[in-house]
């Protein structure tokens, strides 16, 4: 490990998926899925793959963490969102990188959304690290505020990021033109 030395802060790189991950990153990706047992049994990494949205490279240049979003209408929310999703490898769960990643990746979600006429107009998570949720049990987390709404079916902390300029949408408006599903 390239690490500045005992209690260094660990550096990553940080890189957006969809339209900009190379051939190369995919596979670098997939790997580390594969090596990490984070795609559950029979689902095909190639699909994933194309959700990617952002990742994150440590020092040495091995993929640490990757973050994905699907597009959803969720019956609860009532308006159509990026349901968003991330692993993290257990060596740099202690470290900023799960926030950092979050953070860029609303950025970029925030951004598309906005270029292509607000197809979802938010960013949903469920909360499955436990200790990630404890750290923040503030009602609006600071500066990348995710408010909590309550818990999902599978009985995880939600929580919703709304697009700034977003409107609403009437339903049954679709979100088949929601990135990333290509």
């Amino acid at each position: 490990m390239n690490q500045a030395g005992e209690g260094a802060t660990p550096q990553f790189t940080y890189h957006p998926g969809w339209t900009e991950l190379t051939e190369q990153d995919a596979q670098d990706v997939i790997e580390f899925w594969k090596r990490e047992k984070a795609l559950p049994g029979g689902q095909d990494p190639r699909r994933r793959v194309s959700q990617v949205v952002m990742f994150a490279r440590d020092a040495d240049g091995e993929v640490a963490a990757v973050g994905t979003a699907v597009p959803q209408w969720p019956p609860q929310l009532a308006q159509p969102v990026y349901y968003y999703r991330s692993f993290v490898s257990p060596k740099w769960r202690h470290t900023r990188v799960v926030y950092n990643l979050l953070r860029k990746a609303v950025r970029l979600l925030e951004a598309d959304a906005q270029e292509h006429d607000w197809p979802c107009i938010g960013v949903l998570l469920e909360l499955e690290n436990q200790r990630f949720g404890e750290t923040g049990r503030m009602p609006v987390w600071p500066r990348i505020e995710f408010v909590y709404i309550g818990r999902s079916p599978r009985g995880l902390e939600c929580r919703v990021h709304w697009f700034r300029k977003a409107k609403l949408k009437n339903p049954g408006e679709q979100v088949s033109q929601a990135r990333p599903a290509q």
